[in-house]
């Protein structure tokens, strides 16, 4: 299935596209990403410079990358990538802190867009808190173009900081696994406890002792 512009028509006017990334990993933040382009902008760019952009998890991480660069060159295009700490991941829950991350991308983009009623995609389940008026969307990455786009922001924003994570934390395997629950990860944190960055509130955390 091809992302379209469908849903971003139906709302008119300034329209935003927000998903998130990394809510299921042990360790790091949650990360969220914003991308607005206008209506009329979008219908040439879905033809042309941003035909390839779809759901993240169905791109490889090369074509991601490339993709997110295209976005982030192209004239117009409003964007912006927010995260919520691990420390405020442990403080209110993995959801708020999503919720947290979704409202901070949401808020820097909304300040720079001028000109008419801002209104919000989310991806998934329906997000309170959020500084405009939202449509939340199912499988939103899958077949809105603006929330395709974040989609891709947001996970390439969190595998770099995967990459800064085992630069600083070796051992633990963070450039493969990208911080999930795998048997690599569960072995590292036997032989190694937590470092700083895991989530002190998820169970498999949680359940080490450590000594920090």
């Amino acid at each position: 299935m091809a992302v379209t512009l469908e849903y971003e028509r139906s709302l008119g006017g300034l329209v935003m596209g927000i998903d998130e990334a990394g809510r299921g990993p042990l360790v790091g933040g949650v990360y969220a990403a914003a991308v607005s382009v206008p209506l009329d902008v979008a219908a040439r760019l879905i033809e042309n410079e941003w035909r390839e952009i779809n759901d993240s998890k169905k791109l490889t991480e090369k074509r991601r990358e490339r993709l997110a660069a295209v976005i982030k060159a192209t004239p117009h295009c409003v964007w912006h990538v927010a995260s919520a700490t691990p420390g405020e991941i442990d403080r209110l829950n993995i959801l708020n802190a999503t919720h947290l991350a979704m409202k901070r991308a949401a808020e820097n983009v909304g300040a720079r867009l001028q000109g008419g009623e801002i209104s919000i995609l989310v991806d998934g389940n329906p997000v309170r808190g959020l500084p405009y008026k939202s449509r939340n969307l199912v499988k939103g990455d899958a077949k809105s173009l603006f929330v395709a786009a974040a989609s891709i922001l947001a996970k390439t924003a969190r595998d770099a900081d995967c990459l800064r994570l085992e630069a600083l934390y070796p051992g633990y395997g963070f450039a493969r696994n990208k911080g999930y629950p795998t048997k690599e990860h569960f072995a590292a944190l036997a032989r190694l406890g937590p470092c700083p960055e895991h989530r002190r509130s998820f169970g498999p955390v949680s359940q080490m002792e450590f000594d920090l």
